[in-house]
């Protein structure tokens, strides 16, 4: 399909993710928005609220008797609402259940009864669980999961795979690196902005600082997700989206204490080859297929991070 002149009804478009791909698509597009605002902000959405082509409802997609009412007349569905806070589920085991794996199966379930066939969902690399150095591609397995995060993500794939399969659905799932840039709510940047002003002289580093992840730009991110929508057309379209390079905890420390203007900040260490239960340390993976299709990166993670912080600095 072409992203152009459809019905979008977008869930947690007023977050992070949702409301930069907003500001793409609603030129050409149709959009609603249902978002319960737990993590999203509507302000976020200030540019387009008044727009004819724009409609925010305020609403919790377990609460399916207003999603089937509200979900009726679009043509594709971007599932973008999860839980944020990956760390959380730690000492709350069922917010994943419920922010994940029930509210997808409540968004697919009036998908089948308005007729509505086409849904593009945002998972991430916590599917692949604890792989190490190891690239992972798409047809990686098994899938074990060390978060409810990751654990929430799967059983969403899962579920999203049945229902395109018995009722005649397409799909295009993305996993994607960990996304950063404006108006980012969540993450270690956004953490380290927070304790560096309130303690400009020490910052506090969850695990060994020795963490090595590829971080994408949010732009990068959508650029990738209209590349597979229009360009992919299988019944399930599953892509890695990522950059081939990485950056550690600590030089992304480094990196807000120089974009901050700070020296000679002290990093206290917890320890640790993890941030928190359920962190995994070092992730890689294939990004092959989505790159044959077209799509890599502009920036590096680390040009990504940097772009990021000041961001962040000019938004507080």
């Amino acid at each position: 399909m072409k992203l152009n002149k459809n019905k979008i009804f977008i869930t947690g478009g007023a977050g992070f993710v949702g409301s930069n791909l907003i500001d793409k698509l609603i030129r050409q597009n149709q959009i609603t928005v249902y978002d319960n605002l737990t993590s999203g902000k509507k302000s976020f959405l200030s540019a387009h609220l008044k727009k004819k082509n724009f409609k925010f409802i305020k609403g919790d997609l377990l609460d399916f008797n207003k999603l089937k009412k509200s979900i009726k007349n679009h043509n594709l569905i971007i599932h973008l609402a999860s839980n944020p806070d990956i760390a959380k589920s730690e000492k709350y085991p069922k917010l994943d259940l419920d922010q994940g794996i029930i509210t997808t199966f409540n968004i697919l379930d009036t998908m089948r009864l308005a007729g509505i066939k086409k849904i593009a969902y945002l998972s991430g690399s916590g599917v692949y669980g604890d792989q190490g150095t190891n690239y992972t591609a798409e047809s990686f397995g098994p899938l074990l999961p060390t978060s409810m995060y990751g654990a929430s993500k799967l059983a969403a794939e899962g579920l999203i795979s049945a229902f395109c399969q018995m009722y005649n659905m397409q799909s295009w799932i993305l996993r994607p690196a960990n996304l950063i840039g404006k108006r980012q709510t969540h993450g270690v940047g956004h953490a380290f902005v927070k304790k560096l002003k309130n303690n400009p002289k020490e910052l506090e580093i969850l695990g060994n600082g020795k963490q090595s992840k590829s971080y994408l730009y949010i732009e990068e991110l959508i650029n990738a997700l209209i590349l597979v929508i229009n360009k992919s057309n299988q019944k399930i379209n599953l892509f890695n989206v990522a950059s081939n390079n990485f950056i550690n905890v600590t030089t992304i420390a480094k990196i807000t204490t120089e974009e901050m203007g700070l020296k000679n900040v002290k990093f206290k260490y917890t320890g640790g080859t993890g941030g928190w239960k359920g962190d995994v340390p070092k992730v890689r993976m294939n990004t092959k297929k989505i790159n044959m299709l077209g799509w890599k990166p502009k920036l590096t993670s680390k040009q990504a991070f940097r772009k990021s912080i000041r961001d962040l600095l000019k938004s507080s």
